[in-house]
């Protein structure tokens, strides 16, 4: 008996006399009220009946009674369903998911191409995987991931991004969100209560280190990366940084600015999070390897397969210093007692078998296309622009002539011909170098992964008509 018909048991238990009625009152009510949707099939009456208790003929009148009514529907040899007349009851779900609309051209940075998402190869992984897991495997998994899944991944982020990489001291997580909010609540769990965040940069940073009752200090950044005094003048011991290919800005830290980062954390017993989102993406040369790899017990290190797969699987990957380990595992542990295993086996058969490195091939050389397609429409419908940042990554600055400003207007104006933009200054705070543009200049945040290069050239078109 499921919970719908247990709806249904006070009625059984009505004074004889008054039975029938009250059965079709409880089904009445639980039609209305969307308990019982539109289109569910309803037992059979001998079915029911056994189920409450009461005569067949009870049920079989109050079925023909909400079907004359309605609220059921009946054909013979068919069965009987709720009615599709009382659909509007039903309650609908809303999609709180992000989405574009009466937009032409969505620049805005963050979202890869979607369509690239390897199905075939994904469908054959998870039938494969499927047929060969042992029923065990489909279990509570260790809180850190499976072993299978995080020893692949200890070869891989070797191999692609020089971490020095223990498949002991990585954790399996939802994404780079809930590695940074496990890694919060232990630091808050120590003592920590501020954490130093680039500036300009990535306000969920920001957002999840309030979560966990740490404030946040703005740093801000030179041509090297994060500025070295007024770190050491912000008093903080833990810093939050994106050294591959810094969001938005898109530098990529000096090697000397890296030392002198990790020297910084040695000086004062403290710890940096590398937030590695877009690594494997270097169109011009070898990709820049792991700070993690210089000092594996100063920096925690973290990434995911949003940009390179598809944020929708919610899979990622947190290796942090062996003094942190134990704290980060519990908190996991207690979080949600650890990352589906089924889709962590699938993951780890996708590396083992080369079908990742495969899928960041294909990716690479589609967005290097979208970038060089995008450097090229604004040199040609913005004379005098400059795109910086090294050619990497899902998104690039370009600082168009001050001719097109104010910065403030312009954003209006290309917004009202449907043109999603984001200025640098969206991404940092009032005085630093996300701030306002100097004179007339405009500076924006284009993102370009997830459009076809022909829809980056209609969109920048449309950019320049309406500025």
């Amino acid at each position: 008996m499921t919970s719908a018909w247990e709806l249904l048991l006070p009625a059984a238990s009505a004074p004889a006399r008054a039975r029938g009625r009250a059965l079709r009152e409880a089904l009445r009510d639980a039609v209305r009220s969307g308990r019982l949707a539109a289109g569910t099939r309803l037992p059979s009456s001998r079915d029911l009946a056994a189920d409450l208790g009461v005569s067949r003929g009870l049920v079989t009148e109050a079925y023909e009674q909400l079907t004359a009514e309605g609220y059921l529907r009946s054909g013979r040899g068919a069965g009987t369903w709720v009615g599709d007349a009382v659909r509007a009851a039903r309650p609908r779900a809303r999609d709180l998911a992000p989405r574009s609309s009466g937009v032409h051209a969505d620049f805005v940075p963050g979202t890869p191409d979607l369509s690239l998402f390897p199905r075939s190869a994904w469908a054959a992984a998870q039938r494969s995987v499927l047929a060969d897991l042992p029923h065990e495997g489909l279990g509570y998994p260790d809180p850190r991931g499976l072993p299978r899944l995080r020893t692949a991944l200890a070869e891989l982020l070797a191999r692609r991004r020089g971490v020095v990489a223990d498949p002991e001291r990585i954790v399996v997580v939802s994404g780079v969100a809930q590695a940074t909010a496990l890694l919060a609540g232990v630091l808050h769990a120590r003592g920590t209560r501020t954490a130093g965040v680039e500036d300009p940069g990535s306000p969920q940073h920001s957002a999840l280190y309030a979560s966990a009752g740490i404030g946040t200090v703005p740093l801000p950044l030179d041509r090297e990366g994060l500025a070295l005094a007024p770190l050491h003048a912000s008093g903080v011991r833990v810093a939050v940084t994106t050294p591959a290919h810094q969001f938005p800005t898109g530098i990529a830290y000096s090697a000397r600015r890296r030392a002198e980062l990790l020297a910084w954390a040695r000086s004062v017993d403290g710890l940096v999070l590398e937030d590695d989102y877009d690594g494997d993406f270097r169109y011009d040369r070898a990709p820049v390897g792991a700070l993690q790899g210089l000092d594996p017990e100063r920096v925690a290190y973290t990434g995911s397969v949003s940009k390179s797969l598809a944020p929708g699987l919610r899979l990622g990957w947190l290796l942090v210093p062996d003094w942190l380990a134990d704290d980060v595992v519990e908190r996991k542990r207690t979080t949600d007692l650890g990352h589906p295993a089924l889709d962590q086996a699938l993951f780890a058969r996708f590396v083992e078998r080369g079908d990742y490195d495969r899928q960041l091939r294909v990716c690479q050389r589609a967005y290097r296309e979208r970038r060089d397609a995008l450097v090229s429409a604004l040199a040609g419908h913005f004379p005098g622009a400059r795109v910086t940042g090294i050619a990497a990554g899902l998104h690039a600055i370009a600082t168009l002539p001050e001719r097109y400003g104010p910065e403030e207007r312009f954003v209006t104006r290309v917004t009202q011909a449907g043109v999603a933009v984001r200025p640098l200054a969206a991404y940092g705070h009032e005085g630093t170098v996300a701030g306002p543009a100097a004179g007339g200049e405009v500076r924006l945040v284009l993102g370009y992964a997830h459009l076809t290069p022909g829809r980056i050239r209609a969109g920048v078109a449309r950019m320049a008509a309406a500025g």
